[in-house]
């Protein structure tokens, strides 16, 4: 069974906004990819599940690597950019500079300046998963942390961190503990 695009089952997930940077006979690229995680943290490893007709798909497996920079809060007009516009019709890079993004170059891969977080990753494993191929590299370089919250991206839609949840009080973790203890094998 298919989850579509616009569903109302797919449009419950909450994500951030991953800006992929690869490199290709075309130049640098960027895309923007909400299916952006962190699988491990020693090593640092990073998924990105990424369709299999994009220019980065082609781009990660001739170069076996890909950048990641999180797009931070106040980068939403570069995501949609990055996410709305196809590599081998328009040269983001040099839109969105004009647009006012600015880009640092990592060892291998361009970077987003003032992303909340950026890393280089060398590609270790793909995976083709129906529509998407998910690529798996490992962080082979750490870049700047602009202290920037994160992009949301939920329903089509981008959002900003609002409310802290807290965890239950003393009193109520007691109780929890309590029947965590008495259901335990």
């Amino acid at each position: 069974m298919d989850l579509e695009y616009n569903s109302e089952q797919k449009k419950q997930f909450v994500t951030n906004v991953g800006l992929i940077t690869s490199y290709g006979k075309e130049g640098d690229n960027i895309m923007a990819a909400e299916w952006t995680h962190m699988l491990s943290y020693s090593p640092g490893i990073i998924s990105v599940s990424i369709g299999n007709d994009k220019l980065t798909s082609k781009n990660i497996m001739k170069n076996k690597g890909f950048g990641v920079s999180l797009a931070a809060f106040d980068q939403n007009v570069f995501s949609s950019i990055a996410g709305g516009s196809h590599g081998n019709d328009i040269n983001k890079i040099e839109a969105l500079k004009e647009l006012g993004c600015e880009f640092i170059r990592g060892k291998k891969f361009l970077l987003v300046k003032g992303a909340s977080m950026s890393v280089e990753c060398k590609l270790i494993k793909k995976i083709k998963l129906g529509t998407h191929t998910t690529f798996i590299g490992e962080v082979f370089e750490k870049h700047g942390i602009s202290g920037k919250e994160p992009l949301i991206y939920k329903a089509g839609k981008y959002w900003r961190f609002g409310e802290q949840i807290h965890k239950p009080k003393d009193e109520e973790m007691k109780k929890i503990e309590r029947v965590i203890k008495k259901h335990k094998l």
